[in-house]
């Protein structure tokens, strides 16, 4: 239609839309307290009804508007017809009023890769439900924390879900939506949950304030769950002042962008690529950077390997400094 605006931007401020959809749903099966769950590789790699529903959810609405884009999902689900409430229509309108960066302006539907983790920290999340369902059991002496503290415990833990939709071109990560469903409950009930993060190469990031590490101080973030003798060993060859341990690629990557993290170090494969493209292109819209731990950039194109296997180094400054720092024998085992 004329006057539209590119497909880029169409797509961009649809993710956005759907995106706060998908973290809805995530919320709607927490509080339901029936997650659903199902081991799929092992009982470190869970899929819960939110991941499925939440995906569903943004496949089914992406295709319907877009049907000439690619989409590659985490979950691999059954190819049946999405109930019509799961379907968004909605766009963002804010994301109409920036101007598409000018070397995206003549980019074809068919030309576009969208990678979509529609629960990112299934991990944090499934705990977190466990930790929420004891604050409802009676107390009992001795036996555990009070529910003050299983409450607080539990919404730490939902800080580090995100819901992620990567835009790609050219095997390159050029957009991406975030958005963190459990945001701001830490005021307490009556307030709005949730935000979305989202940012174009060329045009920047927005709903956030940019911040960074004060000084010369060096904190790393890593994995939570996944550690070994590698990843830490890695980590160590930074010298950090601190290490910061959470969940999520897309948590990690926000930790960067506000000030809570100077560099991301993943010195394993355990990561997968719709775990990073839309981070990618959030961080890289303000001038960080993503590569696995030898420094080379990862390629979005369809049809690549899904894993990330040598894992992630992502920082918004010094970026050569760590990978610098990275020892041989990291380097090696990931080869």
């Amino acid at each position: 239609m004329s006057g539209a605006p590119p497909v880029v931007m169409r797509l961009v401020a649809s993710a956005y839309s759907v995106s706060e959809k998908a973290g809805a749903i995530v919320r709607k099966v927490l509080h339901s307290g029936e997650l659903g769950i199902v081991e799929k590789t092992g009982a470190n790699d869970l899929q819960t009804l939110a991941d499925r529903l939440a995906q569903q959810s943004i496949c089914a609405s992406l295709s319907k508007h877009f049907p000439k884009i690619t989409i590659i999902g985490e979950e691999d689900l059954t190819s049946e017809e999405v109930r019509e409430d799961l379907i968004d229509s909605g766009q963002a309108e804010e994301i109409f009023q920036k101007t598409c960066p000018a070397e995206f302006t003549d980019v074809k539907e068919e030309e576009l890769v969208v990678w979509v983790d529609p629960l990112d920290g299934t991990k944090e999340y499934t705990e977190a439900s466990k930790l929420l369902h004891l604050c409802t059991q009676p107390q009992v002496p001795l036996k555990r924390p009070d529910t003050a503290q299983l409450h607080t415990a539990a919404l730490w833990l939902l800080d580090n879900v995100t819901v992620l939709i990567g835009i790609a071109h050219r095997g390159r990560a050029i957009a991406g939506v975030i958005n963190q469903p459990f945001y701001n409950h830490q005021l307490g009930a009556g307030a709005v949950l949730g935000r979305t993060l989202w940012g174009v190469l060329g045009l920047g990031a927005f709903g956030f304030e940019l911040k960074e590490v004060p000084g010369d101080r060096r904190i790393v973030t890593t994995t939570r769950s996944h550690s070994n003798k590698v990843v830490v060993a890695c980590v160590d060859a930074m010298e950090p002042h601190e290490v910061v341990r959470v969940g999520g690629a897309g948590n990690k990557i926000i930790q960067l962008i506000e000030g809570k993290a100077s560099a991301y170090v993943f010195a394993s494969p355990g990561c997968k690529k719709w775990d990073t493209c839309g981070p990618e292109a959030i961080l890289q819209a303000v001038g960080g950077k993503l590569t696995d731990i030898h420094g080379n950039s990862y390629c979005y194109d369809a049809d690549v390997k899904h894993m990330n296997s040598a894992g992630v180094l992502a920082t918004l400054r010094n970026h050569e400094y760590y990978t610098s720092r990275v020892p041989p024998s990291v380097l090696q085992a990931l080869m």
